[in-house]
């Protein structure tokens, strides 16, 4: 599973059960972010134990995609089923804020730091 456009590109490895996230997610709106989140669900429907999220080659994240993935973050905690981890980058100031945003949302939610 992969969506790639000029700016982005996000992928869901079955392997190790990531979904990795590159370059500058800055669309228009929420609607626009619709093939991510069907990639989410997708790789949400795989029914496995633990989902890391890697966002250490994310540049930027506007608003919209923030949202999307926060809603994301809520649906793994109410499933109860899945350990979530999520890697990022300490040089890149807005990792560790949204990092900690989804460790308030998830307590279980394991950071890990680059």
């Amino acid at each position: 599973m992969e969506i790639k456009t000029d700016d982005y590109r996000v992928w869901y490895d079955p392997a190790t059960a990531t979904l990795n996230f590159q370059g500058l997610l800055r669309e228009g709106s929420i609607a626009d972010y619709k093939p991510i989140e069907q990639l989410l669900d997708e790789a949400l429907a795989q029914e496995v134990p633990a989902l890391t999220i890697n966002l250490k080659g994310l540049e930027f994240i506007d608003s919209s995609a923030t949202s999307v993935l926060s809603r994301f973050v809520i649906v793994v905690r109410k499933k109860k089923t899945i350990q979530l981890a999520a890697k990022g980058s300490k040089g890149i100031p807005w990792q560790e804020k949204l990092l900690d945003n989804w460790h308030r949302l998830m307590p279980g939610l394991t950071r890990e730091w680059e």
